[in-house]
């Protein structure tokens, strides 16, 4: 077989016995009228749903529908077949066009985007391969996400570099107070900047492009951990003006669980040293970084499925519904007696993700409560200045279901 019926056996769908229920298999996003007025019931009829429970932690993993899931499935079938011999010769060439999709999506070139497992490995590759030397300085956020937190320490103690932590302002007035809490943090010993694109525990948008115009002027590099932005809400990395980006392809763009992607700006690449060794040590592309040995190829191949998925919704359209959803509930809990909600209100400050608080309930009692008593799942936050749980709708959720959210909330405050 040559390489090029091989790749077009590939694309083949329908090989092997589906997993998929009976309803799923009629759905397809072709036949949806995108301008009726129950797209998104109709929507979720792509969706295989637990009954036991209303999922409201998408954040953590979206899972697949049952379209995309369907097409993963055939692509391990035809991996599988040809084994070695997919291995040994398009793997790489098809992982490259993966991400040069992801690039085009977010606004990237090809030779800037690479394809990881997730954003920890994404930006520990960053701090990990970062020029430091002993009195440098790296300011990050109480508020970001701990593992990267805990790398920059690790970091700390390899190179002797000084870690500066500040705290983002929850509510904040405009974006100038965030911009300053950072301005504040930098000395001429500043080198690295880690922002979250959105914060992962209370949904906050950051404006990362006044930041990283602010930290350029002082010299200093940015590096947005943006875990939970692609697939959520749109953006062109470009525009952003950042010189690092990690993110997590599982999350909002519902690929496989095991992808995400790392965006370096092009003339920083042959700065960062690698984490594990390329087998060509001259390699001069982003490809030097991207080094992980044999892997999972099969989720290589359905990031493709994931964001042509994705793009039949519409990447605008998608994320007008998830930012409805969350102002849905969290507009009808803000300002009740013993509620705290820590999203921002501005709608230029949040998108899918929310966070709120019964104040008279630790978060692990709340999340307790939501799932046992009201057969809600969410994600318990205690930490970094924020108690509550994080509630992460998706496209498929109803607003009955959030109701639902709402009624239980306000009967716990009660």
């Amino acid at each position: 077989m040559n390489k090029r019926s091989f790749l077009k056996s590939l694309a083949v769908v329908g090989l092997g016995t589906s997993l998929a229920p009976q309803q799923s298999k009629a759905f397809s996003l072709d036949n949806l009228d995108f301008s009726a007025e129950d797209i998104w019931d109709q929507l979720r009829k792509g969706y295989r749903l637990n009954p036991d429970y209303i999922n409201l932690e998408n954040g953590n993993y979206c899972f697949l529908p049952e379209e995309t899931l369907e097409k993963y499935m055939n692509h391990i079938r035809d991996i599988n077949y040809q084994a070695a011999y997919y291995m040994r010769t398009v793997q790489f060439d098809n992982k490259a066009k993966s991400a040069a999709a992801v690039a085009e999506l977010v606004g990237a070139s090809a030779e800037e985007v690479i394809l990881t497992r997730n954003t920890t490995e994404s930006l520990d590759l960053i701090i990990s391969g970062y020029p430091w030397t002993a009195g440098d300085e790296a300011i990050y956020a109480n508020q970001d996400y701990g593992t990267m937190q805990t790398m920059f320490e690790l970091a700390s103690k390899r190179w002797g570099i000084k870690t500066v932590k500040i705290d983002i302002p929850t509510h904040p007035k405009n974006d100038e107070e965030v911009v300053e809490v950072y301005r504040k943090a930098i000395t001429p010993k500043t080198k690295l900047i880690m922002v979250p694109h959105i914060v992962n525990i209370t949904g906050h948008i950051l404006p990362v492009r006044k930041i990283a115009d602010m930290a350029h002027k002082r010299g200093v590099e940015v590096m947005l951990d943006g875990a939970h932005a692609v697939g959520q809400f749109t953006f062109d990395l470009h525009e952003l003006d950042c010189d690092y980006y990690g993110s997590s392809l599982h999350k909002w763009l519902s690929v496989p669980l095991g992808c995400g992607m790392l965006y370096v700006k092009k003339d920083k690449i042959n700065k960062i040293q690698p984490l594990l060794a390329p087998g060509n040590l001259e390699l001069k592309t982003i490809l030097y970084l991207n080094q992980i040995g044999t892997h999972p190829v099969a989720t290589d191949l359905t990031v493709l499925d994931a964001i042509d998925f994705h793009n039949r919704i519409g990447g605008k359209k998608k994320e007008e519904r998830l930012r409805f959803l969350q102002k849905y509930w969290s507009d009808q809990v803000r300002n009740f007696p013993g509620i705290t909600v820590n999203t921002p209100t501005d709608v230029e400050r949040c998108c899918g993700i929310g966070n709120a608080w019964v104040e008279k309930m630790t978060p692990a009692d709340m999340g307790k409560v939501l799932f046992e008593k009201y057969k809600i799942y969410s994600a318990p936050i205690d930490g970094a200045g924020i108690k509550g749980c994080r509630i992460c709708p998706n496209v498929f959720t109803t607003t009955a279901e959030l109701d639902q959210l709402v009624a239980a909330l306000k009967e716990m405050a009660g």
